[in-house]
């Protein structure tokens, strides 16, 4: 059995449980009883066989409150919990760092990374360039891995088998809740796993909530709302010379259990699943678009050097 450690949670974010029930299967009662209804929700609805990672399992868990850690370990049967998260070291194989307060995840990544440990971040990995710059080695390593799920949503198939159908993409244009950082990266992920076109600037455009728009070095462009509090949405748009698409992503659990297949592949085949310039270029977008509200201005790629 090869042991994995979860660290998590921050706040509005039930990752740790997402994935440790995708990975372990699940207590019904336990989980029901996580205070994340809507993981309980989606997660009892899947068939067996959807659950389980080879022989991956996770068996070591940490969050800084002990409380919630005992409500991940009943949920998703974690043998064992760790009063500190570098107590993991010597007794796991991988770690994930399942927190989206990116501002921690150097932090919390670093021990491992050091002790030659695989480690999976959730994303955002960082809008700060010295830790980018930190972390970059270990992208180009493979061993570390760090996206969205989104850039494995079930719902974004046909135009990943087919994205020659729709011609040239002329525009992406997508809407999601909340947040630049912590949700546009969402829409990033999933449109950088479309195409193979790389960002050239960013341009927050004015407006009551975060409008990116995003030139790419073929000529297209990407648009990303992000709405702050608004009804649930990830929706993505396709705009090519053949051919449109619309597409709602809402199936959390297989893009999850996509994303942690990923993971444990890229472990067991020593390769990286995601070529790391992808991931550093939706970071320094994400960067590029901070820049960008504070300034008033379009800012190039250029700018942003690792």
């Amino acid at each position: 059995m090869k042991q994995v450690g979860i660290i998590g949670v921050s706040e509005g974010n039930g990752h740790p449980f997402s994935y440790s029930s995708i990975i372990n299967g699940f207590s019904p009662t336990g989980l029901a009883d996580s205070g994340w209804p809507g993981i309980y929700e989606y997660v009892r609805r899947r068939h067996a066989s959807e659950f389980g990672l080879g022989d991956w399992r996770v068996t070591h868990a940490w969050t800084q409150n002990p409380e919630t850690t005992e409500k991940l370990r009943a949920a998703c049967g974690i043998a064992n919990a760790v009063a500190d998260y570098r107590d993991f070291l010597g007794k796991v194989d991988a770690v994930i760092v399942a927190r989206d307060d990116y501002e921690m995840h150097l932090r919390l990544a670093q021990p491992f990374l050091e002790a030659g440990l695989p480690v999976f971040v959730d994303k955002p990995l960082s809008v700060d360039l010295d830790e980018l710059r930190a972390l970059k080695p270990y992208l180009e390593s493979g061993q570390l891995m760090s996206c969205s799920g989104m850039r494995y949503a079930r719902e974004l198939d046909e135009p990943r088998a087919n994205l020659d159908a729709y011609g040239h993409l002329k525009l992406i244009r997508g809407a999601v809740v909340l947040s630049w950082e912590k949700y546009g990266v969402h829409l990033l992920d999933a449109a950088f796993g479309l195409t193979p076109a790389r960002p050239v600037s960013v341009w927050m455009r004015p407006s009551d909530h975060s409008f990116a728009s995003i030139r790419l070095d073929d000529g297209a462009l990407i648009q990303i709302d992000a709405l702050g509090e608004s009804a649930p949405t990830f929706h993505l748009e396709l705009f090519g010379a053949q051919r449109n698409g619309t597409f709602d992503i809402t199936d959390n659990f297989s893009m999850f259990r996509r994303m942690l297949w990923e993971f444990v592949h890229s472990i067991e085949t020593g390769k990286p699943a995601i070529p790391s310039q992808k991931t550093l270029d939706v970071m320094r977008v994400l960067i590029a678009g901070r820049i960008s509200k504070k300034e008033s201005r379009e800012v190039l790629l250029d700018e942003i050097t690792l």
